[in-house]
């Protein structure tokens, strides 16, 4: 799709200007746009249930892989190579689905889309196990992370859509979900794959059963069309936005709907959006060699699989209480440059740990990067904070994520061929170290008072 498509969503099935808000609508609250009435109470409720599922389900597929990374290469006969593919595949996906979010979510609503990406995880994660070959579980992983793409791009959608008013709180509490789903997955999969009789593949693919309960709260959403933006006047296609008195085009000219707020302009000419989809792919790159070699590097160092999968959970799960306080702390700043410089802190000293002595400490390093991550929930609110409406918040999540997991597939596969090539972490550790500088430049840019429209 083009990047200056128009992306309301739903056009069509829009409510007039006019209408009158349901008796049970709540009132709108500060951030909210004051002519349109916010969607029913018991609406938002079950938004709430359905994001805090979802959210849960966002990582397990790629957690549960982490730790048991080790008895996958040794049964599929994988190279250090292809699992430095591997833990870019999911990098790929997202890049490569969430380009297409926006254009699905426009035609059949977030909603829907969120919903199918649901039944998506959940037959990724049935069809995986059953892989015979690494051809085969690359393609399967692809589906399941293909659903996980297209709703991390529509998350933030989902929340300015429903909560325009509670922005930092509702972005709050599904990226805790987001770490809490997380971590359980790195903390039970290999105690439970050992309890299942210690085959790999059904400690993959028991991960299944809660993306299946995920889909359930989403199907009354699927028609759902509260929370929408109005319809707008139409225009000469081309002609700059006309107000509704003016006059109609002539007989036979082409017209379509006049661009909103947010909806003009080609996204990829803001330096906001471009910083931002940099930092978003700087620390993906990080995050994702956290999950996928950090319990490896442990391991080598000489720590059991368990008491690994043990620190990957703990890294993953200091991100619960902070995945929910930094975005209402970041929504309350003019500037988050600040946050980004103190998580890039926390970084360098987890990576270098790993560098120097990975047994020494393992606790320490495990917590260390357990905050550096927390740089994911404080990206998606800058995603919310840097665009005024909701379909410049579509286009710039869709920009930021696609670009930004682009820009993080190399990382893991570097590492996985630095390791293979030197046959230790040090050199490694020391590309995600050097990464560090671009990741806090883009960040502290990033975090300024901006909005994309005002650069488009």
């Amino acid at each position: 799709m083009r990047d200056d498509e128009s992306l309301a969503l739903d056009p069509a099935a829009a409510a007039p200007s006019g209408a009158v808000a349901p008796a049970d609508a709540p009132r709108a609250g500060p951030g909210a746009d004051p002519g349109q009435p916010l969607p029913a109470r018991w609406i938002r409720r079950l938004v709430v249930v359905a994001l805090i599922l979802a959210a849960l389900n966002l990582r397990p597929a790629i957690t549960s892989l982490g730790a048991l990374l080790k008895e996958v290469r040794d049964g599929l006969g994988m190279s250090g190579t292809m699992a430095g593919l591997l833990t870019s595949v999911p990098a790929a996906c997202f890049a490569l689905f969430g380009f297409a979010a926006p254009r699905l979510a426009r035609r059949y609503g977030p909603g829907a889309v969120v919903c199918a990406g649901m039944a998506a995880i959940t037959a990724g994660l049935l069809l995986r196990p059953l892989a015979g070959g690494t051809p085969v579980f690359l393609a399967t992983s692809a589906l399941a992370l293909a659903g996980i793409a297209v709703s991390n791009v529509l998350m933030p959608v989902i929340v300015k859509r429903y909560f325009p008013d509670r922005v930092g709180t509702v972005t709050g509490v599904y990226s805790m979900a987001l770490s809490l789903g997380t971590s359980v997955a790195a903390a039970v999969t290999v105690p439970l794959t050992d309890a299942m009789g210690g085959s790999w593949r059904l400690g993959l693919g028991m991960w299944a059963a809660l993306a299946a309960l995920a889909i359930l709260p989403w199907l009354p959403l699927v028609r759902d069309r509260s929370g929408q933006q109005p319809p707008r006047p139409r225009a000469v296609r081309g002609a700059a936005a006309t107000p509704v008195t003016a006059p109609a085009p002539a007989a036979g000219s082409a017209s379509t709907p006049a661009p909103a707020a947010g909806e003009h302009g080609r996204i990829g000419r803001s330096r906001t959006a471009r910083v931002l989809a940099g930092y978003f792919g700087l620390q993906g790159a990080a995050a994702y060699v956290t999950m996928g070699w950090m319990p490896q590097i442990f391991r080598d160092a000489g720590l059991s699989a368990d008491k690994a999968g043990l620190l990957l959970a703990v890294t993953m799960a200091l991100g619960v209480p902070l995945s929910f306080v930094l975005p209402l702390l970041a929504a309350r700043m003019r500037s988050q440059a600040p946050i980004v410089v103190v998580l890039a802190t926390f970084q360098i000293a987890g990576f270098a740990g790993l560098w120097a002595a990975p047994a020494a400490a393992p606790w320490v390093w495990a917590a260390l990067l357990g905050v550096a991550n927390c740089a994911f929930p404080l990206v998606l609110t800058m995603i919310g904070m840097r665009a005024r409406s909701g379909p410049g918040v579509v286009r710039l999540s869709a920009f930021a994520q696609s670009s930004g997991y682009l820009l993080a597939i190399p990382g893991p596969i570097l590492v996985g061929t630095l390791n293979q090539a030197t046959g230790g972490w040090g050199l490694p550790m020391a590309l995600m170290l050097v990464l560090v500088v671009p990741q806090v430049l883009c960040g502290v840019l990033a975090g300024r008072n901006r909005h994309v429209e005002d650069e488009l």
